[in-house]
C-alpha cells in the first residue's frame, strides 16, 4: 500500500518540497497507480495552488452535484492537464492516438548504467524539453540531466514541468509490467459528431435523415452524453478526455484517465479495471469548504484531523458517481449521473473518511432556498449559461437564482419525500405568489413566469413519478396487489385529467406510457380481463371495472396529445409559409 506521506519525503511530511521516495516505487496495478497519482496531483494541482494563490477559488459543494453547472470563469494561473494510463505495454504504431514516446531505461547488472542507458535517458530528456516553453528548457535539462525521467520516482518532481505542456501525459507498463511515464504531448481523439449522433439514435432521440428531430433533441442528447462522463458541455480538453474514456472502455481497455480543467479546479478520473461495467467509473476530487451549518460533519472532520485548513473549513473531497442508462419512460429521463459516495481525504495519509453528506444535504438545500427568497444568499450562479449573477440583493437576481436552483435540483426534487417537498413548496409559493410582490413581478413578468413554470413542472412531474411507481406495482416502497394498483392509478388519473390542459407535453407522453404499461400487463389481462365474468371474485370485478375506466381515460389523454401535435404541425407550416 502506497502511503501519501511516503510519496514526497522520508520523514512523513507530504507537503514539503522533497521529491525522493522512501523506497523505489514498483506499481503494477491501476488501483495502486491511482493512489500514487492522487497524492501527487492533490499536492501539486490542488493544495500547492491553494497555499500559493491568494483568494484561491474553492469549489462549492453544489458544483459537484449533477447536473453540473457550466464554468463561470477560467483561472489561467491554475493547473490544468490530462493523463491516460494503460495496464499493458504500448504498441506505438497501433495506438489510436498521437503522442511523443519515452523509452524506459534498462539498467545493466548490479544497477549500473552504461553508455546505451545514458543515451536513452538523454533522448527522453530531449523529447521532454522540446515540448516545454523555451524559457524553461535549460533549467529542465540542468535539473534532470542525470535522471531517468520515465520512473514513477521522478514523477512528483517532473510534474511542475509537465503542467506547462498543453497536451496529455501517458503511462503504461514496461517489459517487467511496471508502470512508467511512457509518453507526453498526447492528443486524445474527439469524434464528437459521430459519437453524438450514434448515441442519439440508440436512445431514440434521433432518426437517420430527420433534421427537425435532430434540432429539437440535439442539446438534450449532448448534455446527457457529457453528464454521463461527469461534465457539462465544456472545453475541448475535458470533452476529448470524456469521449476518449468512452472509446477506450468500449474497446475493452483496462485504463485510468484523468483530466483537470483550469476553470473547474477539479480532478476528474475515469477508471476501467476490467470489471463488467457498462461505463468506466467516474470520480472527482476538489477542495471544498464545508458549510458552517453542518455542525455534526464539522465536528467529526475536526476530531479526526481531516481538515486541510480548519479556519476556513476546507477539506479534500472525493465524490464517486453512478451512471444511469437512458430511460425514455422515466419522468427523470435526463438523469445520467447521481452521487454514489462521498469521502473526505486526510491531507497527510490519504485515508478516506466516509459516511458524511457534504454536498447533498437536504436540510442544507432548504436553508439555501430560504436565504435566496429572503435576499440573504451570497454566491454566484450562471443564469441560462450566459449571465453570471452574484448575490440576491434584488428581486430580479432572486428570480434568476431560483430558476437556476430549480433547474439544478429538479430531478432530485421530483424524488424527495412529501414532507420535504411540502416545505420547499411553501417557501417558493410564499415568495412567487405573495400579493405584496405582484407589482414588482409585473415589471419582470417573463422572468417570473419562467420560474413559476419550472416550479409547476416539478410539482406535476412528482405526481407523474408516483404514477410510474404505481404502473410497476410499487408505491412508497411497498408492493401493490393488482386491485391496489388499478385503484391507486385510477384515483391519480382522475385528478390528473383536470390538469391536462395545463400539462407539459413530455409529461403527457409519460402518463400515456404509464397507462399503457398497466393495461398491457399480461397477468392482469389473462386473469381479470379475458377471464369469464362468472369466474371473478368481487376484487376481480373491481379490477375489471377499473381497467375499463383507465382505457376510457387513456383515450382522453391520447386525444390531447393528438391535438397538441396537430397544433405544432400547423404552427410549423405557418412559420415556413
Amino acid at each position: 500500500m502506497i502511503r501519501w506521506q511516503d510519496v514526497f519525503s522520508k520523514d512523513g511530511h507530504p507537503w514539503r518540497d522533497a521529491c525522493a521516495l522512501s523506497d523505489p516505487l514498483a506499481v503494477r496495478d491501476l488501483a495502486a497507480l491511482k493512489r500514487f497519482l492522487d497524492a501527487v496531483h492533490i499536492r501539486h494541482c490542488l493544495v500547492r495552488p491553494y497555499q500559493e494563490v491568494k483568494g484561491y477559488p474553492l469549489v462549492e459543494g453544489r458544483e459537484l452535484l449533477p447536473s453540473f453547472d457550466n464554468d463561470m470563469f477560467e483561472y489561467k494561473d491554475l493547473p490544468g492537464f490530462a493523463l491516460v494510463a494503460f495496464a499493458r505495454q504500448l504498441d506505438y504504431f497501433s495506438e489510436i492516438f498521437q503522442f511523443d514516446k519515452l523509452h524506459p531505461v534498462v539498467m545493466g547488472e548490479g544497477g549500473a548504467s552504461c553508455p546505451l542507458e545514458n543515451q536513452v535517458m538523454e533522448q527522453n530528456i530531449q523529447t521532454l524539453s522540446t515540448r516545454l516553453p523555451r524559457a524553461c528548457q535549460d533549467a529542465f535539462r540542468q535539473e534532470f540531466r542525470s535522471m531517468d525521467t520515465t520512473l514513477l520516482d521522478c514523477y512528483p518532481s517532473l510534474l511542475p514541468y509537465l503542467l506547462l505542456m498543453d497536451r496529455a501525459q501517458v503511462f503504461a507498463w514496461d517489459a517487467d509490467r511496471l508502470f512508467h511515464l511512457a509518453g507526453v504531448f498526447a492528443s486524445f481523439p474527439s469524434d464528437i459528431d459521430s459519437e453524438l449522433k450514434r448515441f442519439g439514435i440508440r436512445i431514440g432521440k434521433f432518426v437517420y435523415g430527420d433534421s427537425q428531430m435532430y434540432e429539437r433533441n440535439r442539446m438534450f442528447v449532448y448534455q446527457f452524453l457529457m453528464e454521463l462522463y461527469g461534465f457539462p458541455i465544456v472545453s475541448e480538453r475535458r470533452t476529448s478526455s470524456a469521449l476518449f474514456a468512452r472509446k477506450l472502455h468500449k474497446m475493452g481497455e483496462r485504463f485510468l484517465l484523468r483530466v483537470m480543467g483550469q476553470s473547474d479546479r477539479t480532478l476528474t478520473t475515469y477508471l476501467s479495471d476490467g470489471e463488467n461495467r457498462r461505463y468506466p467509473q467516474v470520480e472527482k476530487i476538489a477542495l471544498v469548504s464545508v458549510d458552517e451549518d453542518q455542525e455534526e460533519a464539522l465536528g467529526i472532520i475536526g476530531r479526526d484531523g481531516f481538515f486541510l485548513d480548519a479556519a476556513r473549513r476546507v477539506v479534500i473531497l472525493r465524490v464517486i458517481y453512478r451512471q444511469h442508462r437512458f430511460d425514455s419512460s422515466n419522468v427523470r429521463q435526463d438523469r445520467a449521473l447521481s452521487v454514489a459516495a462521498q469521502e473526505v481525504l486526510h491531507p497527510l495519509t490519504g485515508e478516506a473518511l466516509r459516511g458524511l453528506n457534504i454536498i447533498k444535504d437536504t436540510s442544507n438545500m432548504f436553508l439555501r432556498l430560504n436565504d435566496i427568497v429572503r435576499g440573504e444568499y451570497t454566491g454566484r450562479i450562471i443564469y441560462k449559461r450566459t449571465e453570471v449573477v452574484e448575490n440576491t440583493d434584488t428581486h430580479e437576481k432572486r428570480l434568476k437564482f431560483l430558476y437556476s436552483w430549480l433547474s439544478k435540483h429538479q430531478r432530485r426534487m421530483i424524488s424527495y419525500s412529501d414532507d420535504f417537498f411540502a416545505n420547499v413548496g411553501k417557501v417558493l409559493a410564499g415568495y412567487l405568489y405573495d400579493p405584496k410582490n405582484v407589482e414588482i413581478f409585473d415589471n419582470m413578468r417573463e422572468l417570473h413566469q419562467e420560474v413559476c413554470t419550472r416550479f409547476s413542472y416539478i410539482q406535476q412531474a412528482r405526481r407523474v413519478r408516483i404514477l410510474e411507481d404505481i404502473s410497476h406495482r410499487s408505491y412508497k416502497g411497498e408492493r401493490l396487489s393488482y386491485r391496489q394498483m388499478t385503484r391507486e392509478a385510477l384515483a391519480l388519473l382522475n385528478e390528473l385529467q383536470f390538469e391536462i390542459v395545463n400539462f407539459f407535453p413530455a409529461l403527457v407522453d409519460d402518463i400515456i406510457t404509464c397507462m399503457e404499461t398497466i393495461l398491457h400487463d399480461r397477468y392482469l389481462q389473462r386473469n381479470y380481463i379475458e377471464a369469464p365474468e362468472g369466474s371473478l371474485t368481487r376484487a376481480g370485478q373491481e379490477i375489471r371495472k377499473n381497467y375499463g375506466r383507465i382505457v376510457s381515460l387513456l383515450d382522453g389523454f391520447r386525444a390531447v396529445r393528438k391535438s397538441r401535435l396537430a397544433g405544432e404541425a400547423r404552427q410549423m407550416k405557418e412559420a415556413v409559409a
